[in-house]
């Protein structure tokens, strides 16, 4: 994060913070070229593979670039801009692109529900985005192991090793936490609001509860604590998982797998909430017991959004709903699918 972070101070950073705390009084001779000893901050590249030179305004402000309360303010920025920005495109595109739109005609599809699930998202997103920021504090003040040249890190055979051992290692806790996350004591408070979506598009991969959507992503910042991680690897890996996240939310059922955790087997989740914990695979499901393979219909274009495939799905889920929810509150987009009382 310290390589985007430097990228950021270079083209923005710097000249907002030269505004906004100035090292001096703004005056005629403020912004000479010449007159840049306002701060005693010398620059040292974030990598050795690029380079930025800083600008006169690099030195302008009273909060140089290793100021702890400036680079939470601009970690923070940061997270928000470009997780919304990776939301709203890979979400959007997924939806035009990938989703199957007949979801939209499932009894349990809700009213309005795209428009909710991007408000719930966006309002996420500052306070993931606050608890995020604790950990960018650490990897960009060299609290973590994350290394910049293979010549720094374990060994070459370790730049090809890192991506399996970061998905094996963050598929094990993630299936620990969520499944941690459905124990009746935290589910109605942090974890229901994601549950809300019974049939959920590719906008519902990011509306959590902050504290949910946090949770679920500390293992991919616990990893870089515990062992060795290239530092571009961890930002394509952190965009590689919001992808993923969004790709298991877009009902287009492709991976027939017994080893991956695609759409399929998240709807399952969705559809009957104590199943599927996992992320990427379906190891620690299988072995805590808590697998439910998909019904091989879904993976049949026809049989998928049948009228029988459906009245199975109703018929499970509201039974599973009434055990772990009670009352069902949803609004349904088809009213007659709620079930009666």
């Amino acid at each position: 994060m310290d390589v985007v972070l430097e990228v950021w101070d270079t083209f923005l950073g710097d000249y907002v913070f030269a505004q906004l705390h100035p090292a001096k009084p703004i005056g005629s001779e403020y912004f000479d070229v010449h007159n840049t000893t306002a701060s005693s901050w010398q620059y040292k590249p974030a990598s050795t593979y690029i380079e930025f030179e800083p600008s006169e305004y690099a030195f302008m402000s009273a909060w140089d670039r290793n100021n702890i309360v400036r680079q939470a303010i601009s970690l923070w920025t940061i997270t928000v801009i470009f997780g919304c920005l990776l939301y709203f495109v890979f979400a959007s595109l997924s939806y035009w692109l990938v989703f199957d739109q007949a979801t939209k005609l499932h009894p349990k599809y809700l009213k309005n529900q795209i428009s909710m699930e991007i408000r719930q998202s966006v309002g996420s997103f500052p306070g993931m985005a606050l608890l995020t920021t604790v950990f960018w504090l650490l990897e960009v003040r060299g609290y973590t192991k994350l290394y910049d040249t293979p010549a720094d890190g374990p060994g070459m055979w370790y730049e090809f090793m890192q991506f399996p051992c970061f998905l094996i290692f963050t598929d094990s806790l993630i299936y620990l936490i969520h499944r941690g996350l459905h124990h009746p004591l935290i589910y109605k408070y942090i974890h229901k609001p994601h549950h809300k979506w019974v049939m959920p598009t590719p906008f519902a991969s990011h509306a959590f509860h902050p504290i949910d959507g946090f949770s679920q992503s500390f293992p991919y910042h616990l990893y870089p604590i515990l062992f060795p991680l290239n530092k571009y690897a961890s930002v394509a890996l952190f965009v590689f998982v919001n992808f993923w996240t969004i790709m298991i939310h877009d009902g287009e059922y492709v991976a027939d797998s017994p080893v991956i955790n695609g759409a399929a087997c998240h709807t399952m989740h969705h559809l009957y909430f104590n199943y599927n914990y996992g992320q990427y695979t379906t190891l620690w499901d299988r072995l805590g017991g808590s697998y439910r393979q998909p019904d091989p219909d879904l993976f049949d274009k026809e049989k998928k959004m049948s009228e029988a495939q459906w009245k199975r799905q109703v018929k499970d889920m509201e039974r599973i709903a009434e055990e772990v929810e009670g009352v069902d509150d949803r609004v349904y987009e088809h009213k007659e699918s709620k079930k009666s009382k």
